[in-house]
């Protein structure tokens, strides 16, 4: 969601927090702001729009020692300058940023203006400051002891940073449901949704934890619960490298994102297939195999393309493993009051480890006393705090809002699950799992293939269709999820309207909609149901479709009717996800890129939702 950033020490903060903000836009990016001191008083600066129009907004020689700033995705209050963040108190002595939503903002607003309080924006961040600024005048506190008396009246997810004119020297954080992360430097200390703004001054990081308030100036640090228990802070130490998150020659995060996942499926398998001992090791699997090898159901929940992951994990697990697999949105799931067994594995997905209704879905499972299984790919993430066991994938960061890299890594990890599972429960033999294993190992080097061989192609292909108004994409078994997953990239960068479905489904209704003006796009690289699906290509064809197939390399059947043929390498019908993906996303890209969308950051979405 919003993107926050701090700094307090003895440089210029303005440029710091400026350079991080830009970092943070694939969070929000509806508008932004700044605010610091200067001379006991509070500077403001905030415009809807990118970080870029704020930058010339800010006078060239401006110098703050303690600055916050705050880029936003749009929750309360459309997207304008004076919904954007910092948001200042009524007597002008407080600012905040917000990451989150307050629920009860509603009544708490109510009461404010009984007590005089006018308010300028349609903003819960708005409430939640001039809330601190009357329990700190009411009580006669500091500005810790208000925003912790503040926060046990306030229903909700927030992360905030607050300032004030009469507290020079001191900056108030506060987490709960929202990332929040402190960097740790020589005489000086940096906040942030994530550690990217600040990689490149310090690797030490603290990742507050829900419940959690940190009052920080330059030389110190204290961390201690809303209740007022003092906790001692926990530094990490980070491995991510500066040049991780920096484009490296490509136009975009998006494309070189794309072309990263060889490596990335690498780095994710690396020391996890023991091939001497046909075993995988996994951390999180390994230290649960009592519980795997008891479970009758695995659930899945994710959001977007990591709910996709999970259709695509149940084909898997359920074919080699032989366990029932129920994949379930996390958005939907505790609202129908779903049964959960103490039996059961509830496995959640998320690139970020932030995702609001995954959270929310995990407690739920784990208040019903199943084992809680986290699959994410960043390290301190709430998801990762929060579950029993758990597994990180090693994608690297991800910058760009449609998740490419991070979707084939998570589909990585479920291929190494499966295969744990099936070997654990013997429903595997030695010839097809080492067949499988060895065909991930080397699975990169057909992604690049991929890459190399079919980018040419598909963006001649995509010239044709960029102005398409509608897209169908059909598969089958596995490659079902893969079709739902080639939709949603081209809805997400290109706006638009596309649907997948499993490709006999199509006769049940999307039929209608083929013409002459509509590409379909068909996988059909597995031999299981070529047949089936060489009938759905036909079925396209004889009512004059434009037809796109995606097809393993020699095919001479489906290549002969389609308008226009992709091909690929052959691989395990369980392993094609990973390749047939990377078509779909250069097909998005392409598109989306002729049709002159910012494809790292389309409108009205963020990276990660962390609001439900």
């Amino acid at each position: 969601m919003c993107g926050i950033v701090g700094y307090i020490g003895e440089k210029n903060g303005i440029p710091i927090v400026i350079d991080g903000l830009k970092r943070l836009e694939y969070r929000g990016y509806d508008s932004s702001g700044l605010s610091y001191l200067e001379s006991s008083k509070i500077l403001l600066y905030k415009k809807k729009g990118k970080v870029s129009e704020l930058k010339n907004l800010i006078p060239q020689d401006a110098f703050g020692k303690m600055v916050m700033g705050h880029t936003r995705w749009a929750t309360h209050g459309k997207p304008n300058n004076k919904n954007a963040h910092p948001h200042i108190s009524m007597n002008k002595k407080l600012a905040i940023v917000h990451n989150g939503i307050i629920e009860n903002f509603d009544s708490l607003k109510e009461g404010l203006i009984q007590r005089g309080y006018i308010f300028k924006s349609e903003t819960d961040t708005e409430v939640l400051i001039n809330l601190i600024e009357y329990i700190q005048n009411d009580l006669n506190v500091s500005l810790l002891e208000a925003v912790q008396q503040t926060l046990t009246q306030v229903i909700g997810a927030y992360s905030i940073a607050v300032i004030s004119s009469e507290e020079p020297g001191n900056m108030i954080l506060a987490k709960k449901g929202s990332p929040l992360v402190i960097g740790v430097g020589k005489k000086e200390h940096f906040i942030a949704s994530d550690p990217s703004p600040f990689l490149k001054y310090t690797k030490k990081a603290i990742y507050l934890d829900d419940g959690e308030i940190a009052k920080i100036s330059k030389n110190k640090l204290s961390i201690l619960t809303i209740d007022k228990k003092i906790k001692s802070p926990s530094i990490q130490k980070l491995t991510t490298e500066l040049e991780e998150i920096e484009k490296g020659g490509f136009e975009t995060f998006m494309l070189k994102e794309i072309y990263e996942q060889p490596k990335s499926i690498v780095d994710t398998l690396r020391g996890r297939i023991i091939k001497k001992k046909q075993t995988i090791k996994l951390r999180g699997f390994n230290e649960s195999i009592k519980e795997f090898n008891h479970a009758k159901r695995i659930i899945i929940v994710g959001c977007g393309s990591s709910w996709l992951v999970g259709l695509v994990a149940e084909y898997i697990i359920e074919g080699l493993a032989k366990l029932p697999v129920e994949v379930e949105y996390a958005s939907e799931f505790r609202y129908r009051n779903p049964v959960i067994y103490k039996s059961d594995v509830v496995i959640a997905f998320s690139q970020s480890g932030e995702t609001a209704d995954t959270l929310s879905a995990l407690k739920l499972a784990k208040e019903k006393g199943a084992l809680v299984y986290g699959i994410c790919n960043v390290v301190g993430s709430s998801i990762s705090r929060l579950v029993n066991v758990g597994t990180f994938t090693h994608a690297g960061p991800e910058i760009g809002v449609a998740s490419t890299k991070a979707f084939t890594a998570q589909v990585a990890v479920s291929i190494l699950i499966a295969l744990a599972i099936a070997k654990l429960k013997n429903q595997i033999s030695k010839n097809e799992f080492k067949e499988i294993t060895d065909e991930l190992l080397s699975i990169h080097t057909k992604m690049e293939y991929t890459l190399s061989d079919c980018s040419k192609k598909i963006e001649k292909i995509a010239k044709q269709y960029k102005d398409a108004k509608n897209a169908l994409y059909l598969g089958r078994g596995v490659s079902f999820p893969v079709a739902l997953e080639g939709a949603l990239k081209l809805k997400e960068i290109s706006y638009i309207h596309a649907e997948g479905y499993p490709a006999a489904e199509m006769k049940h209704g999307p039929i209608a909609l083929i013409d002459e003006n509509m590409p379909t796009i068909i996988i059909a690289t597995n031999k299981r149901n070529y047949e089936k699906i060489f009938s759905n290509a036909q079925e396209v064809k004889a009512r004059n479709g434009k037809l796109i197939a995606i097809v393993s390399i020699g095919d001479n059947q489906i290549s002969k009717i389609a308008d226009h043929v992709i091909e690929v390498p052959k691989t395990n019908y369980y392993l094609s996800p990973l390749i047939n993906s990377i078509p779909l996303q250069l097909f998005s890209y392409y598109i989306a890129s002729l049709r002159g969308c910012n494809v790292d950051q389309p409108r009205n979405l963020a990276k990660s939702v962390t609001v439900e």
